[in-house]
């Protein structure tokens, strides 16, 4: 009877142990689970950052690659436009000649930001920015090409010109009207060739943004920031901006550890991502809704 009485007052020591050990075990498990979570989390952050990265590049190569085909088309409208001497279309002439002058900037310009994205770009795929580097090269080569290319169509165009300015000449000593007809002409030509003017000019215009990153106390001084408020004076200096064409530049390195958009853009059309070194950039993703509240931008770093 004794020994029945000991086992029992023994039980809940027993029972006691058993569920100290039990809620151990399951705090261990549950500190497992969420350092995997964790990690979980930390993966899809660098996946999605990658893959943002990667479509980022790969717009400005479509881009790039969208600008050659067009340069390449219009040369090939210009080159059987001046085979076929007087009765070429100068105006054809003229305006895809304006063509190609713009997309070779464009894409002079792409090319610059595509090689800065990849010098910003914090993607761990080694034979991707290789693959890129070796395209921007053959980019680079391609775009000096069409420019030789151009330079030769160009002087072409002039000899031709120089031709039929040569014939107009002979003609006008047998009738003077041919004189109007070859003035009438110029006009033409000066006006095809303000109007190429006017509407890249106006192009350039419409797709010109400015931004700006500095300090707190910078701002101030430069009178961007007053009052806690942004760009509410008029004598803020508008020469401490850098004026772009916002279809080039989607990336802006902030070369600080710290930042943040002063002015209004809309959420969803740009990201600020630290790179390996802790340093922010500005990656601009959808550059229409991000310049359509405001063509400013100022950034407060730190």
């Amino acid at each position: 009877m004794k020994r029945f009485t000991f086992i029992l007052a023994a039980l809940p020591a027993v029972v006691l142990t058993l569920a100290l050990t039990g809620c151990q075990t399951q705090r261990e498990r549950n500190n497992s689970l969420s350092k995997s979570e964790m990690l979980i989390d930390s993966l899809e952050t660098a996946l999605n950052q990658a893959k943002t990265e990667s479509d980022d590049l790969m717009g400005t190569v479509k881009q790039i690659q969208d600008g050659f085909k067009a340069i390449n088309e219009a040369e090939e409208i210009v080159t059987v436009e001046t085979a076929a001497g007087e009765t070429s279309d100068k105006q054809a002439i003229a305006e895809n000649m304006a063509l190609i002058q713009n997309k070779l900037k464009m894409n002079s310009e792409l090319i610059a930001n595509l090689r800065e994205q990849l010098r910003a770009s914090n993607t761990s795929n080694e034979k991707l920015k290789a693959t890129l580097e070796d395209m921007v090269k053959e980019f680079e080569a391609q775009l000096e090409q069409n420019k030789q290319k151009i330079s030769e169509l160009q002087k072409q165009i002039e000899e031709k010109d120089l031709r039929i300015a040569e014939q107009d000449q002979q003609i006008t000593a047998l009738n003077d009207n041919v004189q109007n007809l070859v003035e009438q002409g110029e006009k033409k030509d000066a006006d095809i060739a303000q109007k190429a003017e006017n509407i890249a000019r106006q192009d350039k215009e419409l797709h010109t943004a400015y931004y700006v990153f500095g300090t707190k106390k910078e701002l101030k001084e430069q009178k961007i920031l007053k009052d806690g408020e942004v760009l509410q004076s008029n004598d803020f200096n508008r020469a401490y901006f850098t004026k772009i064409d916002y279809r080039a530049t989607k990336v802006i390195p902030l070369y600080s550890k710290g930042a943040e958009l002063l002015t209004s853009h809309p959420a969803g059309s740009y990201e600020l991502s630290k790179g390996t070194t802790g340093q922010y950039t500005l990656r601009i993703t959808d550059p229409e809704r991000f310049w359509s509240v405001s063509k400013y931008l100022v950034i407060q770093v730190k």
